[in-house]
């Protein structure tokens, strides 16, 4: 059996064989209850197909290919996905992969009960009519299915081996079944007389028995076309009815009818041919003429074939049950991708040059009362392909629940997601039962459901994207180049995964773009539930080794040039003191730092231990580990490190020089207050080494910040008001012009105002120098108090830094150049 899926109307199943004869053919009317409503089955509820042999073949082609890429990357991987891009996209991937398991087991038993119910015995049926009434036949899944899971969960709980032999039979009975099919079709070469159709002109008719397709007054036909004693439909009046053999045979020539494409429009008329006259509805009733439910395309073949060739992960998914799991499923999964490219394709070719192209486009079978066209041309009889198809979808069902807790262990295993670690344990046996348990649970919750069409769609999403993660893992560890990615199929190339990702995506948006987005939806949702709760894991995932050439690159780039001093902002060394206790002394210049930097740019925190590195390593281990714990406390987003050295000025001065790489180096230093030396005025060790570092800092070209009074500075959770008091020294760079506005991005700072003093000689212009700093302010949209403080030109010298009576044309020069940059 194969599972079609679709995206508004949900999916139904087909034998591998009926599913081909419906890709050649375009819908009839689905809201009209057929003749033989039991056929009402027919599992697709209202996605319209075409009968082009070009067009079916390309679909085929199509879907193959992406699973063929898919195999290549399953021939060369096993546990990727974790691996390759980290334990969230694994986890998120993995849990919707073993939904999608899970759900669709129940989808394969409501189809194995279907079946039995539609065409083997309808006399089982506990509800009465379910052809009369859709409900009944929902309550049926419900018990039979209840029934039917308890027998399967009993063969998986049995073990692997048990589930081996029966499949073995089931497999049997499946390729009796295809070849039935090819016997039948070879058979009937010159077709049969088991199925005819009525056709009215060139438009084909339902709910008409074989003797009742006459025009003769006062008939069935007659009496549906004609109102009473009225006028007669137009079209009725002027064509003639006809039976049509719906089984014609290879030597009909029927094959050259099914070439050409005939999609239809909604409400359109399945007819002969392409005529205005046959297809159109013409604003008449329809009566009982077969017609498009809805409009099609070629898109939408692919979304209903894909499902079909889905399944190729069921070696994968019990890898670890088999012997050789690397030599197995390149071999078990290309085979069979080979095997079923073979038959769908043939069988497509076939069926085409074999059935009657009205009865390819009858795809509910409205017009024969509901029989299985492929069921009616098998040799010897129909029970071949009745029974394959009900062990198919066994087999199937079987499949899913002995794949499906096996993932969910291996999820759990891992460690990814704390609540599932429970289901991680396995029987004496060796068999998954806590996971089985949890697997037979929701696959009975789809059954209860009844209507499990409406899962089909977004379980199609589950697979697609479990696809193409496989595909993307693949290529992300190829073109990364990590060392440790050796796939053994010496025919892989990372160009494949592209591709067969592209199709993956392709496919989930062609198929239904808004259930794509609700599958992509719960994947990020399950990819943060496991970033945020999920046990840390490293596994050198693909997702650091992206981060990483991304870095290089970055970093590579840097170092073609100095930055432009429209993104310069400060990138912060800071110099932190420890305790005998190897904590830092200064937490508060921890939260200066942060509130400066509110998360941007570099900060590199380094903290110092004298003595000698052999003998100190834990110690700067320790004082690493307390930095970083105050670096998390405060908020601080950056780096930090310790060193030892048997000297502390020497080795301020080592990491001044030597910190940073390559472009990204910092270009401010912060460093705290020497109050110390004040205690101890003799012992000159302290203000020695704050000089020595001043020094340093200045002979590498940067910025030196010494907060003085850092524990009355607000920490990162307080609010203050005020002002921000600053003292330009014109050719500082416009550095003090920055700071405090850095530092009012912060919501400590908020609410503080800026108001800027710069010092004037007595012979200067004050008014003017005020006005021309507000326009400097204005340029820099800065908004502050501007202050002019006069002072004698001995003092004022040693502000402005400049010779007596030099300074007014300096400052002037210096506004004007701070305000072109």
């Amino acid at each position: 059996m194969v599972e079609i899926e679709l995206p508004d109307r949900g999916s139904r199943w087909y034998n591998n064989t009926e599913m081909l004869k419906y890709m050649t053919q375009s819908p009839g009317r689905i809201d009209e209850q057929p003749s033989n409503p039991s056929r009402d089955y027919a599992f697709f509820d209202g996605q319209k197909l075409c009968r082009a042999i070009p067009s079916t073949l390309l679909v085929l082609l199509f879907t193959l290919l992406k699973i063929y890429f898919i195999n290549l990357q399953l021939s060369c991987l096993l546990p990727i996905l974790h691996r390759s891009l980290g334990p969230e996209f694994g986890g998120a991937v993995g849990m919707l992969f073993y939904t999608g398991t899970t759900l669709a087991a129940a989808m394969y038993i409501v189809g194995a009960v279907e079946i039995v119910l539609t065409y083997m015995a309808p006399w089982l049926s506990i509800f009465g009519d379910f052809t009369k009434d859709q409900s009944a036949m929902y309550n049926n899944f419900r018990v039979y299915g209840t029934g039917l899971l308890c027998v399967m969960g009993l063969i998986v709980y049995l073990g692997v081996k048990f589930v081996n032999k029966f499949a073995t039979v089931a497999l049997a009975c499946v390729i009796f079944s295809i070849i039935a099919v090819y016997a039948g079709i070879f058979n009937n070469i010159d077709g049969n007389d088991k199925l005819f159709m009525c056709v009215l002109g060139k438009r084909l008719l339902k709910d008409i028995a074989v003797d009742n397709c006459t025009k003769e007054a006062g008939g069935p036909l007659y009496n549906i076309f004609c109102e009473d004693g009225g006028e007669c439909d137009p079209y009725f009046k002027e064509h003639n009815v006809s039976l049509i053999r719906g089984i014609k045979g290879l030597r009909s020539g029927v094959f050259f009818d099914n070439i050409f494409p005939s999609f239809l429009q909604e409400g359109q008329f399945i007819s002969y041919g392409m005529d205005p006259d046959d297809i159109e509805p013409l604003d008449r009733p329809s009566y009982n003429q077969v017609f498009a439910d809805c409009t099609t395309a070629f898109t939408i073949l692919i979304g209903i074939f894909f499902p079909s060739v889905t399944g190729i992960m069921a070696g994968s998914n019990r890898s670890g049950d088999l012997a050789d799991a690397q030599k197995s499923i390149p071999i078990g999964t290309i085979g069979a991708i080979l095997t079923t490219s073979t038959v769908y394709l043939s069988c497509v070719m076939l069926f085409a040059g074999t059935v009657d192209n009205l009865l390819l486009r009858d795809k509910f079978g409205q017009s024969i009362g509901g029989k299985l066209v492929v069921a009616n041309m098998a040799w010897p009889n129909q029970w071949v392909i009745l029974i394959g198809s009900f062990l198919s979808t066994l087999g199937a069902g079987l499949q899913s629940l002995t794949g499906a807790p096996r993932l969910l262990q291996a999820i759990a295993k891992d460690g990814i997601i704390p609540f599932l670690e429970p289901f991680a344990v396995s029987s004496k046996r060796g068999e998954p039962t806590r996971a089985l348990l949890l697997t037979l649970l929701i696959c009975q919750s789809g059954i209860l459901l009844g209507n499990v069409d409406l899962l089909a769609p977004l379980l199609s999403m589950f697979f697609l994207m479990c696809y193409g993660f496989v595909n993307l893992a693949c290529a992300v560890q190829t073109l990364l180049r990590t060392p440790n990615w050796r796939p053994r199929f010496k025919y892989y190339h990372w160009s494949l995964s592209l591709i067969g990702l592209t199709l993956c995506m392709s496919i989930m948006f062609m198929t239904s773009w808004y259930f794509a987005l609700i599958a992509m939806g719960l994947a990020v949702l399950v990819y943060k539930y496991i970033e945020y709760r999920g046990a840390e894991k490293e596994w050198g995932d693909g997702i650091r080794g992206i981060a990483l050439s991304a870095a290089r690159y970055s970093l590579l780039r840097l170092e073609e040039g100095p930055p432009h001093t429209k993104n310069w902002r400060p990138q912060i060394l800071m110099l932190a003191k420890l305790n005998d206790d190897l904590t830092p002394k200064y937490r508060k210049l921890f939260s200066f730092v942060s509130q400066l930097k509110a998360g941007k740019g570099l900060v590199v925190v380094v903290a110092l231990v004298k003595g000698d590195f052999t003998k100190l390593s834990s110690e700067a281990l320790a004082a690493k580990q307390s930095v970083r714990k105050t670096m998390e406390d405060e908020k601080v987003k950056g780096f930090c490190d310790a060193m030892v050295a048997s000297n502390i000025a020497d080795g301020l001065s080592h990491v001044v020089q030597t910190i940073g790489l390559g472009g990204m180096k910092p270009n401010t230093v912060i460093l705290g207050w020497p109050y110390g030396w004040r205690k101890n005025e003799d012992d000159a060790r302290t203000w020695q080494v704050f000089l020595q570092t001043v020094r340093n800092v200045s002979a590498a070209k940067m910025a030196l910040l010494v907060p003085k009074g850092i524990n009355f500075f607000p920490t990162s959770s307080d609010k203050i008001s005020g002002n921000i008091d600053i003292w330009w020294i014109v050719h500082d760079g416009g550095l003090l012009m920055l700071l405090p506005f850095l530092l009012k991005q912060h919501r400590s700072w908020k609410n503080c105002k800026m108001r800027i003093f710069t010092v004037a000689q007595m012979e200067d212009n004050s008014i003017q120098i005020k006005k021309d700093l507000k326009m400097f302010l204005y340029h820099l949209r800065i908004e502050a108090e501007v202050e002019v403080v006069e002072m004698v030109s001995s003092l004022a010298c040693l502000f402005l830094g400049t010779r007596r009576g030099g300074g007014k044309e300096t400052r002037r020069s210096s506004l004007m150049a701070h305000s072109q940059r």
